[in-house]
């Protein structure tokens, strides 16, 4: 499995590219703004991108989306409670950044317990709701793409409309501490992290595994 990182857009949004090597399908996570940034790396390694996978509709984690699509052709797939996300300025917030972004509809939903293939790659959905209804954390070998769910010693804000705190520290305790202390975080911001430092330096979590 190949990953490329890239922070895009004022916020420093991280959208990766991630592709197996032998048949170069791909998947693009995360598109945020700088689409030319993530565009570049298709075209340089050639890949065939299947899916765009959006961990939750926040415009930060949006501003890509239609212009990889109609690069690629590729689905677009978020979880069904933010599906409208897309759809809606107030609910992906970009109202909140004095624009008004409507993306096309989902072609289809990431589901929990859900797998996504990529040549040999298999990726799982797992529900994290908190930092947003719809938010998801998706699981690829060793490699955890955690969105806005959990970040380096910290956690997602739970402080917009669908946030909620309880939800968000039981999603993660539940469902993201019983992984390998060795998986690899790589968040929606910021630097990435593991499992096993998390449980034991994140401030937000200590005492809940």
């Amino acid at each position: 499995m190949e990953v490329i990182k890239k922070s895009l857009g004022q916020m420093g949004t991280n959208c990766y590219v991630v592709w197996d090597e032998k048949t170069l399908e791909a998947a693009v996570i995360d598109p945020g703004f700088e689409d030319q940034r993530i565009n570049a790396i298709i075209n340089e390694n050639k890949l065939q991108v299947k899916y765009i996978l959006l961990t939750h509709g926040h415009f930060d984690h949006l501003g890509g989306v239609n212009q990889i699509k109609q690069l690629t052709g590729a689905k677009v797939l978020i979880h069904q409670s933010d599906a409208d996300c897309l759809l809606d300025p107030s609910r992906n917030l970009s109202v909140l950044a004095g624009m008004a972004m409507v993306l096309e509809p989902a072609d289809g939903f990431l589901d929990e317990k859900e797998t996504i293939t990529l040549g040999e790659i298999v990726i799982q959905v797992i529900h994290t709701p908190g930092h947003s209804k719809g938010g998801v954390c998706l699981l690829a070998e060793d490699q955890l793409f955690a969105g806005d769910t959990l970040f380096s010693t910290s956690i997602g804000r739970t402080d917009f409309a669908d946030g909620d705190l309880k939800e968000l520290l039981n999603g993660i305790s539940s469902k993201l501490f019983i992984l390998d202390d060795a998986t690899t975080v790589l968040p929606g911001h910021g630097e990435n992290t593991t499992i096993g430092y998390e449980k034991t330096n994140n401030p937000f979590l200590k005492g809940r595994f």
